[in-house]
């Protein structure tokens, strides 16, 4: 297992070429420390664990590894078929051409669920889409606490679990100055 900073964990999703709407996801508060621990899945490119916190409000740090190639029935129910939200990983847009295309077809998609009856999961999934989003889906997250499937998924990857806080705690003692200057 490599750990690499959490970002180069995030581009690996995003080049994944995986289908982008079977991606899931676990998250909540580190079981030890500061931050949050993420576990996003996808049956065909594998499982990342990012752990990560903010330095700043501008600011997120964090490390992270791939921690399966692939998500097989051991692991399938670990990972929410329906979540308590979704998520979705988004890509900076490239040019001025690009961001008035993409606008356009998120204009078109809120008007056409704005005069159709449809589902919260039926206009987020067509955002996605208008986004060109290369990875999103359901996602059980709690902001308080750690849902059960994230205790789960840290006692499957015990190893992965126990490197990574390490590797966290250590970019946290690096950043977080002490004291008054």
């Amino acid at each position: 297992m490599h750990v690499r900073d959490w970002q180069d964990i995030l581009e690996d999703v995003v080049e994944s070429n995986a289908d982008p709407d079977g991606w899931r996801a676990v998250g909540g508060d580190r079981a030890n420390g500061l931050g949050e621990d993420l576990y996003v899945g996808h049956p065909d490119a594998g499982v990342f664990q990012l752990k990560t916190y903010a330095k700043n409000p501008f600011q997120v740090e964090g490390v992270g590894a791939e921690v399966a190639r692939r998500i097989d029935d051991d692991l399938d129910s670990l990972f929410p078929k329906q979540g308590s939200g979704q998520f979705g990983v988004q890509q900076p847009v490239e040019d001025e051409d690009e961001a008035k295309e993409k606008a356009k077809n998120l204009e078109t998609v809120l008007q056409t669920h704005a005069d159709a009856p449809t589902t919260p999961d039926a206009l987020f999934e067509d955002v996605m889409d208008a986004m060109d989003s290369p990875a999103y889906g359901p996602m059980e997250f709690d902001r308080v606490d750690r849902p059960d499937r994230l205790d789960d998924l840290s006692n499957t990857f015990e190893e992965a679990e126990e490197l990574l806080d390490k590797e966290l705690d250590d970019l946290v003692d690096e950043d977080v100055e002490r004291g008054f200057y």
